[in-house]
Order: C-alpha cells, then sequence, then structure tokens
C-alpha cells in the first residue's frame, strides 16, 4: 500500500468534506472556544501549504505547513480519516511539510494542538518526529485545554 501526498488548492468537495470533518472532530475532542484550526479559506492563504494524502486513490488525509516568519513554520490540520489510522498516513504527510519547510530554509517547526486524551496519538507522532514540548507562541494563549510542541530543523 503506497501513500501519495500532493499539494492541493482545497477546490473539490472530497477535500473540502475532509476538512469539515477535521473541524467537526477537532470540536469534538477539545472545549468550546478553544479550536484554533484553520477553516477553508484560511488554509487558501497565500502564507498556507495544504497538502493530501491518497492510498490506491483514496483520499485519506491531509496536512498544512503555515509560515509565520522566514524562519519558522506552523505545522497546521494534520487529519487522518479513521479507515487509514495507522497506516502511515499523519507520518507520510508530516515528512512531507518537514521536508518542505527545511527547503525553504526555516529553522523552527512549531505547533498547537489539543490537549485532551483525544490528542494522545498526535502527541505520539510529533514526539517520534523529534518535536518537543514548549511554550505558546504567536496569537496562542495556553491554556488546560492546548499544549505547544516545537522542532528545530537542522
Amino acid at each position: 500500500m503506497s501513500i501519495t501526498v500532493r499539494q492541493d488548492d482545497l477546490s473539490s468537495t472530497e477535500v473540502q468534506s475532509l476538512i469539515a470533518e477535521h473541524l467537526s472532530g477537532m470540536q469534538s475532542n477539545s472545549a468550546p472556544g478553544h479550536v484554533h484550526a484553520l477553516a477553508i479559506e484560511g488554509l487558501q492563504s497565500p502564507n498556507v501549504t495544504f497538502w493530501v494524502a491518497f492510498i490506491d486513490g483514496m483520499l485519506c488525509g491531509c496536512g498544512a505547513l503555515k509560515e509565520l516568519d522566514p524562519l519558522t513554520g506552523e505545522v497546521k490540520s494534520m487529519r487522518t480519516r479513521a479507515a487509514f489510522l495507522r497506516h502511515g498516513v499523519g507520518q507520510a504527510v508530516l515528512d512531507e511539510i518537514v521536508r518542505t519547510a527545511r527547503q525553504r530554509g526555516y529553522s523552527r517547526l512549531v505547533l498547537e494542538t489539543g490537549a485532551s486524551p483525544g490528542f494522545v496519538p498526535a502527541h505520539t507522532l510529533y514526539q517520534r518526529n523529534g518535536f518537543e514540548w514548549s511554550d505558546a507562541f504567536g496569537d496562542y494563549t495556553a491554556t488546560h485545554f492546548n499544549v505547544f510542541m516545537a522542532k528545530v530543523l537542522s
């Protein structure tokens, strides 16, 4: 089973459905008012690059990279569809994000994600890839409902 990851413009209804699924999942696993996931319009911003992943032609996941400044990128909108969990989709998308960040000359990747048990698989993926717990960044405020991670790129 081969995973294909490619950039996408979010114009297809299938990809838009995946983003709706992602936002719904974030809302169901986060406290009200504490979801920082980007909607389609945010993912189409010029400073955001968005990828989709396919297995055997089926859309199975996505992720994005938001440029915060010339040296820092933020991992956004990581989602694997339930039928494809534990097939390496998140890893494949994260690999593309890290590769692109290095290619752009970023020295650091950061992310904000939830703190509830539903986010433990994400924490594990990021830690396995060299992300460490960090302080809040940008406009984020640290709460009991979120955590922050960062990875230094070499």
